[in-house]
């Protein structure tokens, strides 16, 4: 009787590992990754952006992902910074051609700028946005422009609450 007992745990053991990876191998086979990238360098400035990130379509409505994000700007002698963090990403797409999506966005600011010839002025700094955000979406290019909820002109991440995005997943 025991063996018997051990003999079918065994049996069904084997079975949930087959459907785990078989549910595994969809997940990943169905994870699409995107992000962007930005390189501005002039004579007295270096602007650098690497920002990739991944999204899981969970149906033909609804997709959830995570970002990174990372950059780097310098002003010779006047300003620098550096910052990095991540976000998380719901996109709604209630009609093909239509994205709507909400990103939370924490982010990390380190900054140096000059004070007129004295000493450099230290700022670091976490910010939090909330992005919502509306596009035209054709296969998986989406061009559109996001609205940061919490913007605060006194963080000085970005210059303005709304902004353009471009969104590409493969």
């Amino acid at each position: 009787m025991l063996l018997l007992i051990a003999f079918f745990s065994v049996q069904s053991f084997a079975q949930n590992q087959n459907s785990t990876s078989k549910s595994s191998s969809y997940f990943w086979k169905n994870l699409e990754f995107g992000g962007a990238f930005g390189l501005n360098i002039g004579s007295d400035f270096t602007n650098i952006i690497i920002a990739p990130s991944a999204i899981y379509p969970v149906n033909d409505y609804f997709s959830t992902g995570v970002g990174l994000q990372g950059s780097f700007v310098s002003s010779r002698e006047e300003y620098s910074s550096a910052i990095y963090g991540g976000s998380l990403i719901e996109i709604f797409n209630p009609v093909e051609a239509i994205q709507i999506s909400l990103e939370l966005e924490q982010l990390r600011v380190n900054r140096t700028y000059s004070n007129e010839g004295k000493n450099n002025i230290h700022d670091n700094f976490w910010n939090t946005g909330l992005l919502l955000g509306a596009g035209y979406r054709s296969n998986n290019v989406t061009i559109g422009m996001r609205y940061n909820l919490l913007y605060k002109k006194t963080d000085f991440v970005y210059n303005t609450a709304l902004t353009p995005f471009i969104r590409v997943y493969f």
